[in-house]
């Protein structure tokens, strides 16, 4: 129930509303004089009876309905009875509750104690007018005051059963979820702009990667090293200028992405490919054209949308893949049309021509919302995607059922073009919500936007320019903010100026480097006293800097990043700065090492950042126009943002690109192409399997029981002949330690590394008394196979099971056999010799003395013989 108070609303309007269209459907009566009408008030509670500290959603309206889906009676309230005698009035804070046009609305309750409840609903007396008009009413009716019957609220000290939230998966898992799994929204985000070196934080992916584990590879195209008379020569990589795996997207587990280099434009063919990021099958492989005024063109994936449409008559996402077309053109520019596809199938759906330019930023619904500014005009237009109104069915009046429906598809649409003015469309465009005068006078750039909040820009003196470095000699920067909250769009929030330091002399290179409304940072960068300067997004103020000088070579390639209270900063000296985003202060440094004398101006490796997630900041290297043959081991990192420490650092296995398409993620599985072979990879936790053997006879009770198996990695690469012909057997399991070099070895070739340790396996019983214990563990070797003897405690039959638990790389998994013990036999005693006879025993005696007599006379005689 504590999940429920958010969603309350949403509940309550999507329940109620079911007559929602047929309301509008009622003819109005025709009535001539002002009549006064009765109402009747009602007030339900769900759950009752409920626990102590339990929400119950409280029914509240009465039982007329409004003439338009737009209307509301107002002012309602309920009068609350404790079990102690005290009263209570909810009332929305002082604002009253207002209905939907059912005539009803919901509040969310939390009883403090046990006892019953005495609650009614008080409707106040109101005159029906235009905009507030009961079906079969007349404007100027009154609807008289009224009062619910008293509805007795039982309240327990036990607390009644809710839905239990579904918990993540441990095991491997694929699309598509079950939308009552609601809970693993946090381990299933989508990426929907193209990769970039911008350090995106991405939501949604809190199972992101601890480990360089391989998922699955396929070929982007002929790649890797040519051999023979070219030595060490490799694939063009498509550095410079003409990167390969661009346009690549994560939509709801679908990577998508561009196949080939981007030479020749819509000349030459090239194809999309969608892949399911979890198995790494290809879904399709196919060129995508466009539609309307621009036909015939080839079109490449240009952003995505996951766009959630609630209204009263329909609710749920629609995933859409964007291709643009258009734009372009240096002093004319064409105008833009954005062509929309199914994911899944790249079925075509709908196209949107004249589509708005300037920043996308996204809506809570996903909406795609485009702030347009003329800050020399001193306006402000907002562009909604979901009040393209011609997209609706057919239906341009608000009142009308086909509003509530929305229904693109097969049309080609002007979406800012002239439509019919609605209150969604107060400007008669499709789209624009909104236009507002900026109350004040501001000059420079924007930065940052922030929906429904702010957005921020700032301007500066200086004394010249740099091509390369920014603008020089800077003496003075202003920072400021325009509000773009409802109700207050275009107010100047602030506008602060700041004198530079004398150390920005006219030699010194400054250039607006980083800012997150978000975290509440805008930062400038001095490029040749390598130190950072932070300003408020909220005030302007300068609140920290100038930092401590960076190593001198990050004032080349300098990237920054603005995420989760921090600033990440690193350049060519491959060294990662991450400072506290509020106060400025160093945190820590990573050192991307270079172990192997690569790099010919650094010890450590020229990084870039890639995306934050899950607490990691990952991070690959790249170069601008590499020469061939490439730096070997080139890193691919992931580094806890928090510490500073290494989570998983793989050399050689990812290399990145400049100018195409980098490391991307959804899902919690990174996608991404790799320069040294042209291979794209997924990575992420995988599938294991685990086998278990046992004796098949009866073993003795006492005896040492042996148990044995394999631990094997089965994720969908491992499927590939060219793994099965080298792994017959399956391919070993091993630590999350060993992780990057045993990939090398699996997927690409390397030498087999040494000292590989497997992973941990723990043998339990289930034993003839029914009780369960673990009887020891084990650790498999670099074959998979592990081993481990225990002595069973009771005769009789056992269940034998061993499990691996799982780890950074893999999912666990679980096998079991039965065993029987039998008990242990007595041993015989050995045969019992008869009872002597009288004669033997007195006889037998007597003999043997007589021969020994003789035999001693005898002895005498012949001495004596000899003698004489």
């Amino acid at each position: 129930m504590n999940k429920l108070k958010p969603k309350v609303a949403t509940i309550t309007y999507s329940t109620i509303l079911i007559l929602a269209m047929a309301i509008s459907l009622f003819p109005l009566s025709t009535v001539n004089a002002q009549v006064d009408r009765v109402t009747y008030a009602y007030i339900g509670a769900t759950p009752n009876p409920v626990g102590v500290g339990q929400e119950t959603l409280l029914h509240i309206g009465i039982m007329q309905q409004l003439s338009s889906t737009r209307q509301s009676w107002e002012g309602l309230w309920v009068s609350v009875k404790h079990p102690d005698g005290t009263t209570e009035k909810l009332d929305n804070d002082g604002k009253g509750f207002t209905t939907d046009s059912t005539g009803g609305t919901g509040y969310s309750f939390v009883p403090p104690g046990e006892g019953e409840y005495i609650l009614q609903t008080h409707f106040p007396a109101q005159v029906c007018t235009s905009s507030k008009l009961a079906v079969g009413s007349a404007v100027g009716d009154t609807m008289l005051e009224s009062v619910s019957p008293e509805l007795t609220l039982v309240v327990t000290a036990e607390q009644q059963p809710v839905y239990q939230e579904h918990p993540l998966p441990t095991e491997f898992w694929t699309r598509p979820i079950d939308s009552q799994l609601r809970g693993w929204s946090a381990i299933s985000g989508s990426q929907l702009e193209a990769g970039g070196y911008g350090g995106d934080v991405l939501t949604g992916n809190a199972y992101a990667p601890e480990t360089a584990h391989i998922l699955w590879k396929h070929p982007l195209q002929l790649g890797g090293l040519a051999g023979g008379d070219l030595g060490g020569a490799g694939t063009y990589t498509g550095d410079a200028y003409e990167g390969k795996f661009s346009s690549s997207l994560m939509i709801e587990g679908i990577l998508i992405y561009r196949k080939f280099d981007t030479i020749g434009g819509s000349d030459v063919a090239n194809w999309i490919v969608a892949v399911d990021v979890h198995t790494g099958e290809k879904l399709w492989e196919k060129e995508l054209f466009a539609y309307g005024n621009s036909s015939e063109a080839r079109v490449y994936p240009s952003f995505a949308q996951i766009f959630y449409w609630d209204s009263f008559n329909a609710h749920g996402t629609h995933p859409y893949l964007v291709c643009s077309s258009g734009g372009g053109g240096f002093f004319a520019p064409a105008p833009t049309a954005w062509h929309f596809f199914d994911p899944l199938t790249a079925r075509y759906l709908f196209t949107w021509e004249d589509a708005p330019s300037g920043t996308r930023n996204r809506g809570p619904h996903g909406e795609i919302i485009v702030y347009e500014v003329d800050l020399s005009a001193g306006t402000i237009r907002m562009w909604n995607s979901s009040a393209v109104t011609d997209a609706y069915w057919g239906g341009t009046t608000p009142d009308s059922p086909t509003w509530g429906s929305w229904r693109p598809q097969g049309k080609i649409t002007n979406c800012t073009g002239p439509c019919t003015v609605t209150f969604a469309t107060p400007l008669g465009l499709n789209g624009y919500q909104w236009e507002e005068t900026i109350k004040g006078s501001v000059s420079g750039t924007i930065v940052d936007y922030k929906v429904d909040d702010r957005l921020v820009g700032y301007n500066w003196s200086y004394t010249s320019s740099s091509m390369f470095g920014g603008t020089m000699g800077v003496t003075a920067i202003t920072v400021w903010g325009i509000s773009l909250e409802p109700g207050n769009v275009g107010k100047v929030l602030f506008q602060k100026t700041w004198n530079a330091p004398s150390s920005w002399a006219a030699d010194v290179s400054i250039s607006q480097q980083d800012v997150s409304i978000e975290d509440g940072l805008m930062t400038f960068w001095a490029k040749e006293l390598t130190h950072h300067v932070g300003f408020s997004t909220e005030t302007g103020d300068k609140i920290w800097g100038p930092t401590e000088s960076q190593n001198y070579l990050d004032y080349l390639g300098q990237r920054t990043v603005i995420g989760e209270g921090r600033y990440f900063s690193l350049g060519m000296s491959g060294i990662l700065h991450c400072y506290n985003a509020t106060t400025g202060d160093l945190m820590w440094t990573y050192r991307a090492d270079d172990p192997y004398n690569q790099v010919l101006w650094s010890n450590q490796w020229h990084i870039r950042l890639l995306f934050i997630a899950d607490g990691k900041i990952y991070a690959g290297t790249t170069e601008h126009s590499p020469v061939d043959p490439l730096t070997r081991g080139a890193p691919f990192c992931a580094v806890d943002i928090e510490t500073g420490e290494e989570v998983f650092r793989a050399d050689g296995l990812f290399r990145q690109t400049d100018w195409g398409g980098r490391a991307i993620m959804g899902d919690s599985i990174i996608a991404t192409m790799d320069t040294y072979d042209l291979q794209v990879y997924g990575i992420g936790k995988g599938p294991s399997a685990i086998t278990v053997e046992a004796p098949d006879s009866a073993q003795a009770f006492g005896a040492q029981i042996l148990v044995k198996g394999m631990v094997t990695d089965v994720s969908p690469g491992t499927k590939e002949y060219a793994s099965t012909a080298r792994f017959p057997n399956g391919v070993p399991a091993v630590s999350d330690a060993n992780m990057s070099q045993w990939m090398l070895y699996v997927h690409k070739q390397f030498e087999r590394p040494a000292d590989i340790v497997g992973v941990e396996v723990t043998i339990s019983v289930f034993d003839p008394n029914g009780n369960v214990y673990s009887v020891g563990t084990a650790t498999s070797d670099a074959t998979g196979l592990y081993s481990c003897a225990f002595v069973p405690e009771v005769p009789g039959t056992y269940t034998v099971i061993a499990a691996f638990d799982g780890s950074g790389a893999y999912y666990g998994s679980s096998a079991e056999t039965a065993i029987t013990v039998e008990e242990a036999q007595e041993s015989t005693p050995p045969p019992t010799e008869p009872p002597a006879s009288v004669a033997d025993m007195y006889m037998l005696p007597s003999t043997i003395g007589i021969i020994v007599a003789i035999a001693v006379v005898g002895l005498l005689l012949f001495t004596m013989i000899r003698k004489r």
